[in-house]
């Protein structure tokens, strides 16, 4: 009994020394810092995958502030940290920053790792990760610094990670932008990077491609037709293209890499003076200033006041920018709407189809409005939208420009015909009938052969108008013009000379018969009976025809033909006199 109450009086003691040791280490350990993995979840890198997304592995923290550095918010453990998630929209201010804590781990160095930050208009991202010493080191992109001074110059935030195989790595990532921020943070692989840059610069290629081809075609179509409306389209799509080239990073990587204030408010401005040109592209299109000058002065207006707004864009405080641009926008958008309805109203087609050709780049431009505005996370749509919506809506502007540019041509060449045919019928008039005769009677000679001429006169006028009615008289030169085209060949020409007068040369070469043949062969075809129309209501011509080449030039052979119809008595039946 004495040795069990001594082993358990030294069991007691035991135990006492146990968790007094406990406590100590209890004690001891609350004084040392955690890892840095014990902080969050750790995302351990796999090559195979190529891409992975931070998504809920890690921590956000908003500083009201924007004064914290990163030796403070590391140290400090009364911040809030918040658990990231996919698609959140930090709602950003001017003077705030966003932090975001994550823990890294990579299974091996087979690859080299970055951090994508697929938001080029992010105006300045730093990534923070300590030495082994405890030193910090940090590497900064976005708009603030030039793209050329990126630890990897690209079109959007790329950041080297720097890890150790088997050893996870703490990063904070301090973000600092005008706007709000919802950009998904990718760890990317090296050969996955080059991959995704290969479809990049495939779909990024056709776009750009397709927009410098319809600014081609635009500009030489402008100085070949002397058409404003194909010079404004083509200034246009110069300014959609370089507003896209803004959006999508590639004008910061390649045209202005050492520029980085106006990289910042290119974003902005570019789509404001892209709204001017449209608005000055529609009023040519539907011709605003020969429908109501008033408008088109007001038009312009509101293209020069969109011009002004882009340039005190300039000049405000960052935070005002993105309501400027949304209100000259969307008043632009409004107002080229209204005109182009307006249009369609009064009758112009081509105003129906540039709608149709507007509304996908409407539609297209409120994902990245909505986005800058804090109303969509950062995706594809917010990103690629309007690539999407301008290219659908170049090829079918310029189609709409052509179509339009051949109906003003056709147009034109209809007022200028009436200068050589007559309105009613169609047919040439008597200066273009005389000049083909010319050159009929020259060839005639010149290859020695033969053609005809014929005047051709309605000699049952007054008939027609005493049985039937004025209208009947009026409309018999037409079915006549139509017998007399009926008979000549596609060589042959038919002229309208006067109100009942026609005029026909037939092409040679032809035999006697079939020249002397002409005339009774046109006098039967017109006294064949209309369709719908009584038999009595027919054409009585009478028909003088000379055989070419003759006596004296086209001038005197006319002369003479209409001095033997002069000559014919009222009440001769003969039809067919021929000139000998």
């Amino acid at each position: 009994m004495d040795d069990l109450g001594t082993c358990r009086t030294a069991f007691s003691r035991w135990l006492g020394v146990a968790a007094l040791a406990a406590f100590a280490l209890a004690l001891l350990l609350a004084g040392v810092p955690r890892p840095a993995w014990a902080e969050g979840a750790v995302v351990t890198l796999d090559g195979a995958a190529g891409q992975q997304s931070l998504d809920a592995a890690g921590h956000a923290w908003l500083d009201v502030t924007g004064r914290s550095g990163v030796d403070a918010v590391a140290r400090d453990a009364g911040i809030a940290w918040s658990s990231t998630q996919a698609g959140t929209i930090y709602p950003l201010r001017s003077g705030q920053s966003l932090w975001i804590r994550f823990t890294l781990a990579e299974l091996d160095d087979s690859e080299r790792w970055y951090l994508e930050i697929p938001y080029p208009a992010v105006n300045r991202v730093t990534l923070y990760t300590q030495d082994r010493l405890g030193q910090w080191s940090s590497l900064s992109a976005g708009d603030a610094l030039p793209v050329a001074e990126w630890p990897l110059p690209h079109r959007h935030p790329m950041l080297p990670l720097m890890l150790s195989p088997g050893q996870p790595q703490q990063f904070y990532l301090h973000v600092q932008n005008g706007q709000s921020f919802s950009a998904p943070l990718h760890f990317t692989s090296e050969r996955q990077l080059i991959r995704q840059e290969q479809r990049t610069a495939l779909v990024l290629g056709l776009y750009f491609g397709l927009a410098g081809l319809s600014v081609l075609v635009g500009g030489v179509v402008a100085v070949a037709l002397r058409d404003a409306a194909f010079g404004l389209y083509a200034l246009a799509v110069v300014m959609l293209a370089l507003t896209q080239a803004s959006i999508t990073g590639i004008a910061g990587l390649h045209l202005w890499p050492r520029l980085p204030w106006w990289n910042d408010v290119s974003v902005m401005v570019l789509p404001m003076l892209g709204m001017a040109a449209l608005l000055c592209f529609f009023a040519a299109a539907v011709s605003v200033a020969q429908r109501s000058p008033r408008l088109n002065r007001a038009l312009l207006a509101q293209a020069g006041t969109t011009v002004l707004a882009a340039l005190v864009l300039m000049a405000v405080e960052p935070s005002w920018r993105f309501q400027i641009m949304v209100m000259a926008v969307v008043m632009g958008t409004v107002v080229g709407i209204g005109v182009l309805l307006w249009a369609a109203r009064l009758g112009d087609r081509h105003a129906v189809w540039l709608l149709v050709g507007l509304a996908p780049v409407a539609i297209g431009s409120m994902f990245p409005m909505a986005r800058s505005a804090g109303l969509l996370p950062v995706g594809f749509w917010t990103t690629h939208a309007m690539q999407i919506a301008i290219a659908m809506e170049l090829p079918l502007l310029l189609a709409v420009l052509i179509v339009r540019s051949q109906d003003r041509r056709e147009n034109w060449r209809r007022l200028h015909a009436l200068e050589r045919t007559d309105p009613a019928t169609g047919l040439i008039n008597g200066q273009v009938f005389r000049e083909r005769l010319s050159r009929l009677v020259d060839r005639c000679e010149r290859l020695k052969q033969q053609g005809v001429v014929l005047l051709v006169d309605i000699a049952n006028i007054e008939q027609l108008r005493r049985d039937f009615d004025r209208r009947s008289a009026e409309e018999m030169p037409l079915q006549v013009a139509g017998r007399l085209l009926s008979v000549a060949r596609d060589i042959d020409s038919v002229a309208r000379l006067s109100e009942h007068r026609f005029g026909m040369i037939v092409e040679g070469p032809l035999s006697p018969e079939q020249a002397t043949g002409t005339g009774p062969k046109v006098v039967a075809r017109c006294l064949m009976p209309f369709k719908g129309k009584p038999l009595e209501w027919v054409a009585q011509v009478r028909v003088a025809q000379s055989i070419v080449p003759s006596e004296g030039d086209a001038k005197s052979l006319v002369d003479r033909l209409e001095a033997v119809l002069a000559g014919v008595p009222a009440q001769s039946r003969r039809a067919v006199f021929t000139l000998r």
